[in-house]
């Protein structure tokens, strides 16, 4: 059996559980635990009893992490859940010791193809860079590699890794470029010399917007090819609905706009699992993917500023329409 482990609140909950569907449905032995960072989500995968997903309530990891819970009054939520990145992976491998190895997944990755081939390398530590694109390069002061997939195996230096990092997210974990530092993320940059790790190869893993520049695309029978790789998973970092059959998929701020191949091979299964999630386990109400983890209802200027946006990102194209189901 896989190990991996994410979190997510009930603002992310439908993108979680996509998560799951997408990880079983290539990896039918994956095992996912998932940190739920308020009561909703983790009561719904209690109620849900899903095969091979696990809730773990925040509690349990503010009991076990000396400071956690501390943390949470002098920071942002947003700080506080990155902070929480580290803790989780460690807090599994120090409770599970039949668990010889975890990877963290953020909540909006979602599978195309088996992740076994990331898993195959024996180094104690995985992780994947950002890859920006030529003229994102700017981007890599937020850091060099990027948090959405991290495997630690059960050994001493993975797990000093994981203490080390746990212990830089308790004392500062911002929201900001600030002192060469940034969120959870940033620390990752000092990983390759101080720790043994592998940065993956793989073209096809943590495909996201702000690396599509650097590759062609291609659509066969089998599935999406990276140049000459499959896509393993893509990254809808930022990714939301905005209305009922509208969502804007976050690619032009980085450059990019939706292309057929993006609109009908990427972001199209994507939405399908989403509207399917919800519509078949009653979560509609509950999570509409209209919010980010940072930001959540503004005040009417906000809203009137959105809605210009929105009229702009209507004729430029940079929106996806997509019936729903009933």
């Amino acid at each position: 059996m896989q190990s991996f482990c994410t979190s997510f609140d009930r603002n992310y909950l439908v993108r979680g559980l996509a998560l799951y569907r997408s990880l079983r449905r290539h990896c039918p032995d994956a095992e996912l635990w998932a940190l739920c960072l308020d009561s909703v989500s983790f009561e719904v995968l209690r109620r849900l009893a899903l095969p091979g997903l696990r809730g773990v309530p925040l509690e349990s990891l503010e009991d076990a992490i000396p400071g956690l819970r501390q943390a949470r009054t002098d920071r942002s939520l947003v700080e506080f859940y990155f902070t929480c990145t580290p803790l989780l992976p460690l807090h599994l491998l120090k409770g599970h010791p039949e668990m010889d190895q975890v990877t963290y997944l953020d909540a909006d990755l979602f599978f195309f193809a088996n992740p076994a081939a990331l898993l195959k390398s024996s180094a104690p530590i995985l992780i994947t860079g950002h890859r920006f694109s030529k003229d994102l390069r700017h981007l890599e002061r937020h850091g060099l590699y990027n948090v959405g997939w991290l495997t630690f195996r059960r050994e001493a230096r993975a797990l000093e890794c994981l203490e080390h990092w746990g212990a830089q997210c308790l004392a500062w974990c911002r929201d900001m470029v600030e002192d060469g530092r940034y969120a959870d993320q940033k620390y990752l940059d000092e990983w390759p010399a101080r720790f043994p790790v592998e940065v993956l190869p793989q073209k096809g893993a943590n495909l996201a917007p702000w690396n599509l520049g650097n590759y062609g695309l291609h659509e066969t029978p089998t599935g999406v090819l990276v140049d000459d790789e499959p896509l393993i998973f893509f990254h809808f970092q930022g990714f939301r609905r905005l209305a009922r059959g509208l969502y804007d998929p976050n690619l032009a701020v980085y450059g990019q706009h939706p292309n057929r191949l993006l609109r009908n091979a990427i972001f199209r299964p994507y939405i399908e699992c989403l509207d399917q999630v919800a519509r078949e386990w009653a979560l509609t109400g509950r999570d509409t993917m209209t919010t980010s983890i940072r930001t959540g209802r503004g005040g009417i200027g906000k809203r009137l500023r959105g809605l210009t946006a929105l009229g702009k990102g209507l004729f430029s194209g940079r929106y996806l329409f997509y019936p729903e189901g009933p």
